[in-house]
């Protein structure tokens, strides 16, 4: 005769209900679609070593590039993919941080970083561009990686080809990459912590918003945590569309690698057509899918910029007396993800946390002043939780702007409370 202690019978009980809730997966092997191309053990600003794989599925291909080279890869990352450029959008890069694999922590931290950044500059050297380029008039040299891997934390970063690309296809490689820490580490699940665009990827695979090749959530992430992330959409390039351009459009200076709300403009007194930058695929162009991914009116909530030169046109679309454009709603309309990912949800398994900055002091840009931002996105559609199973936590960081959520100590500290 066998005793049934109040312990085995707590540990069946729990057993049951796991089943019924969904148990996380097993530990994985490495996925049969992933190709590892190359390694690489000298790396800088402090990573530990650094792979490049090729997801070998049908369905990813080459996204085009601005013919200006303004969003072509650079710094190392150009060495890692291999020397090229323009990398076919199936490649990407995992990146481990020292103590990879012998932090104390047992679920291990996934980085996924936003528009026209990598993990470098994002999570590992904020002052990698430079003073400015942090959101402050001095650039640390060290950023959420380092906060997290002296903390016991087993952090990796996942590095995207296409630095606006499409989110669904990027959704697919956060994916692959969850998958490529849990083989290594024997791990059944892992924490995502996406900033800004990377929120779009990291929110589009835990929901399984995918394309109609692509694979489903596979139940492996514990906790998604989300910085500045557009959860209710964003119109800041529409509502302060020339304040935007001057940033963008070269015969204007402009360098930025962003699109923009206009098809022509007139820079000191020549009227340029730029469809290389818009937000609708216009003119055998489409370089910028990641942001049109993002896109939601908030016009009925804060209305628009009317500063702005052009601005009903700039917005609601026509010929302004300087510039033209389709308008937001044709952006929105030719392929927002915003609806989507709102409809699909995000299982209540994935505990979920919003974090959003409160301070529009972004140096260098014109900073969302039409109601509480981070100088980027308003901080209702940071905190916004519609679609969400189980929010863990909601949290405004006061003091930070959208380019200080990588590496201001505060973000970080909530971070790794929640994290524990």
């Amino acid at each position: 005769m066998v005793r049934k202690s109040g312990g085995w019978i707590l540990a069946v009980l729990l057993a049951l209900v796991t089943g019924l809730v969904g148990a996380p997966p097993a530990s994985a092997a490495v996925p049969g679609h992933l190709t590892l191309e190359a390694s690489y053990g000298t790396v800088a600003n402090g990573w530990d070593h650094v792979e490049r794989y090729l997801d070998t599925t049908a369905g990813f291909h080459q996204e085009q590039y601005p013919p200006d080279g303004r969003s072509d890869q650079d710094g190392q990352r150009l060495t890692f993919f291999g020397g090229v450029k323009q990398p076919n959008s199936g490649r990407f890069l995992l990146y481990s941080a020292p103590g990879w694999n012998s932090g104390a922590h047992q679920v291990p931290v996934l980085l996924v970083h936003g528009a026209n950044d990598n993990p470098d500059r994002a999570w590992a050297n904020p002052g990698e561009s430079g003073d400015y380029g942090c959101g402050a008039a001095s650039c640390p040299n060290t950023g959420l990686m380092q906060y997290l891997a002296t903390r016991g934390y087993r952090v990796f970063a996942v590095g995207f080809a296409h630095k606006q690309g499409d989110n669904l296809m990027q959704a697919q490689q956060v994916g692959d990459a969850v998958a490529l820490i849990r083989a290594k580490l024997g791990v059944a699940q892992v924490d995502l912590v996406s900033w800004s665009k990377g929120e779009m990827s990291a929110r589009a695979y835990v929901s399984s918003v995918k394309p109609a090749w692509g694979r489903p959530y596979a139940g492996d992430v514990r906790r998604l945590i989300t910085l500045g992330g557009p959860n209710g959409g964003y119109d800041y390039p529409f509502a302060h569309g020339w304040a935007h351009d001057f940033s963008v459009w070269p015969e204007c200076g402009g360098k930025v690698n962003a699109p923009s709300p206009h098809l022509h403009m007139t820079c000191y007194g020549s009227y340029t057509a730029h469809p290389q930058f818009a937000f609708t695929p216009t003119g055998g162009y489409d370089d910028y899918p990641g942001q049109r991914q993002m896109l939601a009116r908030w016009d009925g909530t804060y209305g628009v910029d009317q500063s702005q030169q052009d601005w009903y046109t700039t917005y609601y679309g026509g010929q302004g007396f300087y510039t033209d454009g389709t308008g937001i709603q044709a952006a929105v309309d030719a392929g927002s993800l915003i609806a989507p990912l709102k409809q699909a949800g995000v299982p209540a398994q994935v505990r979920t946390y919003l974090l959003a900055g409160g301070t529009p002091n972004v140096l260098g840009i014109f900073n969302e002043n039409r109601g509480p931002s981070d100088g980027v996105v308003f901080v209702s559609s940071a905190l916004d939780t519609t679609g969400i199973g189980t929010v863990g936590g909601t949290a405004l960081v006061a003091g930070a702007n959208h380019l200080e959520l990588g590496w201001d100590a505060a973000v970080g500290a909530q971070i790794a409370s929640w994290l524990n």
